[in-house]
């Protein structure tokens, strides 16, 4: 990863001389070349004055998908380089507010995952809201208890993307397939937390974890989303961002179950759900799902 320093850039102020301008009183060449050695020098010290570059314009290098691993053996993420600065954070109002001074219109997926913009160019204020409400698990088994919270900032409604975060984890093809267990969603103590969050709050959640500003991450019984991959999905998924957006709670849900990160299998199979498909995906295909033939 690459650091900035944090050291502030010295730019050396520009002084004037305190000696009085004299102006020659002799013949008219005598004062154009005055003039012109005025105008040489004033056009010297413009040229020779240094170049300051507003902070946050320094973008990271980009790196090759899947090139390196962490201690752990994990896939490390490509470092992305930001398109253009952030914007400025609108007022904090809770899981429904909108951030972004301009917004992007979001499609009938993208507003059934909660969005009600897909604009990035947003930075939440590291406070989280929890989705208030208590919905029962819908089917037999253990039951798991859930709790949803999302960044305040962001555009996102919260009880949108609480019921597709349960409906993805109590999809017949996810982890409680034959009532091996239900999820039941709570605003108070729960097993599970998922967390729909900026990337630098999702850095710091997941913390010692490196998620770069573009993994989410699965521990200490949180899910941690990386709200730029909810709302633009993955290179690996194409066009399928609901496909993906349900791979990401399977995947880090997953985690928190106790499933650890497994590799592709083999060319031309589907990838198993705890695959690191955010990295890569070949030589499988995408998958969402734990059981994707429900059983």
């Amino acid at each position: 990863m690459l650091h900035r320093s944090a050291a502030p850039v010295s730019v050396a102020p520009v002084t004037r001389s305190h000696r009085s301008d004299r102006v020659g009183t002799g013949t008219r060449g005598r004062r154009l070349g005055g003039s012109a050695l005025a105008l040489v020098g004033l056009l010297g010290g413009y040229l020779a004055a240094p170049t300051v570059v507003p902070n946050g314009w320094f973008g990271r290098a980009a790196a090759s998908p899947g090139s390196e691993h962490d201690a752990n053996g994990n896939l490390v993420a490509p470092l992305v380089p930001p398109s253009e600065p952030p914007a400025s954070p609108a007022t904090a109002g809770g899981p429904t507010t909108t951030a972004a001074s301009t917004l992007a219109t979001p499609d009938e997926a993208d507003l059934l995952a909660g969005l009600r913009s897909t604009s990035t160019l947003v930075v939440g204020d590291g406070a989280l809201d929890v989705v208030p409400g208590n919905v029962p698990g819908p089917g037999p088994g253990p039951v798991r208890s859930v709790r949803i919270e999302v960044e305040q900032g962001l555009a996102v409604d919260g009880p949108t993307f609480a019921a597709f975060v349960l409906a993805t984890l109590n999809d017949p093809r996810s982890w409680g397939l034959n009532g091996r267990m239900t999820f039941a969603r709570t605003d108070g103590a729960a097993e599970i937390r998922v967390v729909l969050a900026s990337a630098a709050t999702v850095d710091k959640l997941c913390a010692p974890v490196d998620t770069k500003g573009v993994l989410s991450c699965g521990h200490d019984g949180m899910a941690a989303l990386n709200f730029t991959r909810w709302a633009e999905g993955a290179a690996t998924y194409g066009a399928d961002r609901t496909g993906y957006r349900q791979y990401l709670v399977n995947n880090e849900v997953g985690l928190l179950l106790g499933h650890p990160h497994v590799e592709c299998p083999g060319p031309g199979q589907q990838a198993p759900v705890m695959q690191q498909q955010t990295v890569a995906v070949e030589p499988c295909t995408p998958n969402a799902w734990p059981f994707p033939d429900g059983a």
